[in-house]
């Protein structure tokens, strides 16, 4: 009997969720597909030895976002294999592979693989091109050898515990501009519905994931600050040399 493929991934703006479907679209075509960014997230879900997991999140100041590590404990499993992986923005991944793989052995899950995935920065104009053509194909060699993998016992993963802080995301605060038509993208697209119902106000709960600047389709959200724009360009600079992406068996 063929396996289900469940994906299971917080992506606010796309970098993971393309990863993600990538590694599935290389494992067989019975896909569920949990996309933990929406507010409210998915219902809670068991899964069974049976079933295939593959799970994603970003890395936010080297750890994966603490709101991705609250919604992820909804979905546990019985020794169910699964893949974790991380993207991140060119800088480092720190302790995000190690503690999602963690995450998700406390939950139940067999982890039969990991990858850490260059894509592009939220900040800044940082391997925009990211993740490629190349980089998918890779991401699903590596999911087919993962899903082969018998146990995952002997697997070894790059981080630390304790992990570092992190996982809060930025301290930058989108604007709106008089483009704005309140057409209320971003008050639904937002995944800690931290922006108000005119459009405008940005509530304590922002993660500075830039969802909302990436999904305004008048281009009215935006970051046009001198402080922001000064750091983005030194940021940027700093961050030009491409990485490779990290596959672990």
């Amino acid at each position: 009997m063929q396996k289900t493929i469940s994906k299971i991934y917080f992506s606010p703006t796309g970098n993971t969720k393309k990863t993600v479907d990538a590694m599935a679209a290389a494992l067989g075509d019975a896909l569920c597909d949990y996309d933990i960014t929406a507010n409210p997230a998915p219902a809670p879900c068991a899964f069974g030895p049976g079933d295939f997991v593959i799970f994603g999140a970003p890395v936010y100041g080297g750890r994966i976002p603490k709101v991705a590590a609250a919604r992820l404990k909804s979905f546990t499993g019985s020794q169910t294999p699964c893949i974790v992986v991380v993207s991140y923005g060119n800088r480092h991944y720190d302790d995000a592979l190690l503690e999602l793989a963690d995450l998700a052995q406390a939950q139940g899950f067999s982890v039969r693989g990991g990858a850490a995935v260059v894509g592009r920065h939220t900040f800044g104009e940082i391997q925009v091109d990211r993740p490629n053509a190349e980089d998918l194909a890779a991401d699903q060699a590596f999911a087919r050898n993962a899903a082969q993998n018998p146990d995952g016992k002997d697997l070894s993963l790059y981080g630390n515990r304790p992990y570092k802080d992190g996982g809060n995301g930025g301290s930058f605060r989108p604007l709106t501009s008089d483009a704005c038509t309140a057409c209320g993208l971003c008050v639904t697209s937002c995944p800690m519905q931290a922006i108000g119902p005119d459009c405008k106000t940005i509530g304590d709960t922002c993660i500075a994931c830039f969802r909302c600047i990436r999904v305004c389709p008048v281009d009215a959200k935006n970051m046009n600050t001198e402080g922001y724009l000064s750091f983005a360009a030194g940021f940027s600079e700093k961050l030009k040399a491409a990485r490779d992406n990290e596959y672990f068996l």
